[in-house]
């Protein structure tokens, strides 16, 4: 595996686990569950702007990888639909980046 696509794996699992971690501790704090972390993310003016941004990154990121695995039959690529909406972006674009770049067999 060469340094780059280490890289992207090291940065998918950071994006996988460091996010989380941080939702946790929002609702260890709250004492609420997914319900009082989805509804901190509309709590202000720049949590809803850095949310929508996060929300049209992951759209596109979503289209890229659809259309290129249309294209590539890379059909392993599609794994990160579900990494991009029900983990984060922070995850689902780095393991894209892993996939994308590995070794043509």
């Amino acid at each position: 595996m060469s340094v780059l696509r280490a890289m992207y794996l090291g940065l998918a699992l950071w994006g996988a686990v460091h996010p989380m971690l941080w939702f946790w501790r929002h609702m260890e704090a709250t004492g609420g569950g997914l319900k009082d972390v989805v509804a901190a993310w509309s709590a202000n003016a720049a949590t809803i702007g850095l949310t929508w941004d996060l929300v049209i990154a992951a759209c596109a990121l979503s289209l890229w990888v659809i259309a290129e695995t249309w294209v590539r039959r890379n059909w392993i690529a599609l794994l990160v639909l579900p990494a991009t909406w029900g983990i984060g972006l922070a995850c689902g674009l780095p393991l894209y980046l892993y996939l994308r770049t590995a070794p043509i067999r």
